[in-house]
Parts: C-alpha cells; structure tokens; sequence
C-alpha cells in the first residue's frame, strides 16, 4: 500500500493499480525522438518482444495481490501499513511469491521483474555499482539505509536468489532461437530500465506529482543513446516532461485511489469499512514542455 497526505487528502494506491498506470506508461512510450519497447535493435518479432515487456512493467508488483486483499494493519491509524513501514523481508516475499507466477508462460516477463528486484537491492550490499543499473527515485546512496547485521544477510541471500534466477530463465531464453536476442544487452537493458523508469514515473504522480526531479540514463533510440528527462509541475495535475517520451501530447493517466481525510482512523471490522470506501479516479495529464 502507498499512503501519502496531498493537500488536504490522504491517498491510499495500492500496488498493483501503482503497477497498472507504470504498464499504461510503458504501452504509450515511444514517437519519433524515443523507439517503442522491443524496438531498441533488430529482433525477430518486435511486437511481440514489446508486448512481453510491457506486460513484465504492468505486473511487477503482482506479488502484492494478496497482501493487499489482506493487508497488515498500522496500530496507529488502523489502515494497511505504507510500503516504507515494512521490513524489507516482507518486500522480498512479495517478490519471491510474485516473480515465478511468469517464470513458465512467460520467462521474459519474469526476467525482467527479477532484474528490477535487483536492482532495487543489490547497489545497497555491494553487488552493483552501475550508475545506469541504479533506480531513477531509489538508486542513489543517501537514498536507502544499508541494511546492517541480520538484514544485510537477508538481501544479499535474496539478491543471489535473483541472481541465480536470472542466470536460469536467460539460458532458458536462449535456447528459443526466436527469442535469443531477448536476453542480449541491447535489448535487455533499456527493457530493464524502462521498467524502472515507468515506476518512477507512475511514483512521481501518486506522491502527487508536484516534486520537480531528473531522472538520468533513460533510453532514447538505443541502450548507447541516453538521455535525461526533467519532470516538473506546469499546472493542476498537469505534469511537463522534457524531453517528451509518448505518442499522445498530452497523455491523459488516470490513477484509481482510496481518497481519505488526513487522520482518518479506520474503525473495527476494517474490511468492511474499507471495501465500502469508494474508489476515486485521480486524473492526471502529461505533457511536453512547449
């Protein structure tokens, strides 16, 4: 669950509809400055490689269904506690209950999820030190404490977990002469980066996307094509991207959210309460500068 207080509202998103908007972003991106997914290099089939991709951004938090149908409640106010509440080892279940869910129909899927779990962790325990690799919002040294103790052994058990896995489904990839070139460098890294920039993205609005930010190293026409994009606030709900990455100017978004008063505090019973709560259609629009 991600709660922040907007104004005078308190936004609760859950995961999956966070996840929802990142896919929505991901299947619009691409116009005449920026190549669409599956389209960074030559590939057999590269409407399907872009379908595979955009799936593997929409559902990257698939492992929070269930948590979010039940989920851990706060003391403090009786709603689901904030995803910065959890311990990090409740995060890395989410994501070994998450990730195989693909692993069978869809391996690409699954690599790519797996590949943004770790990059996620593993700048924090010393196994990546790519700035590149590093997450737009998150990636930063100042941005996560380093785990210490008991925890530091806990993510670097789940960042070689993903490791492992990674190295399981590339093979597997491989071995499908179609999709070989899936898992080569110029495909799998701006696919992989893509997926961490559509989070950021999807984030930036549900903290209510007033904060002016850069998020660095995104692919424009290939992996060895960067650039950066400046995201700021030009309006109510109206946020300006430069340069301007989708095919509709402006691209209309829609983020569905329990909308409540600050301090609310949920009664007993609180499914009953909560499911009663209608949802509310946050719209957004995103623009380019000009």
């Amino acid at each position: 669950m991600l709660k922040f207080t907007v104004g005078d509202e308190l936004w609760c998103i859950t995961q999956p509809n966070h996840a929802a908007v990142a896919g929505y972003l991901a299947a619009h991106w691409g116009n005449g400055e920026f190549a669409r997914p599956g389209y960074y290099a030559p590939f057999p089939e590269p409407e399907r490689l872009r379908a595979e991709t955009i799936l593997a951004i929409a559902e990257h938090d698939n492992g929070w269904w269930e948590w979010e149908a039940d989920p851990q409640l706060d003391p403090a106010d009786g709603l689901p506690l904030n995803l910065t509440s959890l311990k990090e080892s409740d995060g890395f279940e989410r994501w070994r209950r998450g990730i195989p869910r693909f692993r069978e129909e869809h391996p690409y899927v699954a690599l790519l999820i797996s590949l943004h779990a770790y990059s996620l962790h593993a700048p924090r325990v010393g196994a990546e030190n790519d700035p590149s690799f590093l997450h737009p919002l998150f990636g930063g040294p100042g941005d996560w404490p380093v785990p210490e103790g008991d925890e530091l052994d806990e993510a670097k058990q789940f960042v070689g977990e993903q490791h492992v896995m990674q190295e399981l489904l590339s093979d597997r990839i491989r071995n499908n002469p179609q999709w070989s070139a899936a898992v080569e460098p110029w495909h799998l890294r701006p696919h992989t980066r893509l997926l961490q920039l559509c989070d950021a993205l999807s984030l930036h609005l549900c903290f209510g996307g007033d904060k002016e930010r850069t998020l660095a190293n995104i692919p424009r026409k290939s992996w060895g094509d960067h650039v950066s994009l400046h995201v700021q606030r030009v309006g109510e709900r109206r946020v300006a991207i430069d340069p301007y990455p989708f095919d509709q100017d402006p691209l209309p978004v829609t983020l569905r959210a329990r909308v409540l008063a600050p301090r609310t505090h949920a009664p007993d019973h609180f499914p009953s309460w909560w499911h009663a709560i209608p949802r509310t259609d946050l719209r957004f629009e995103l623009a380019s500068l000009s």
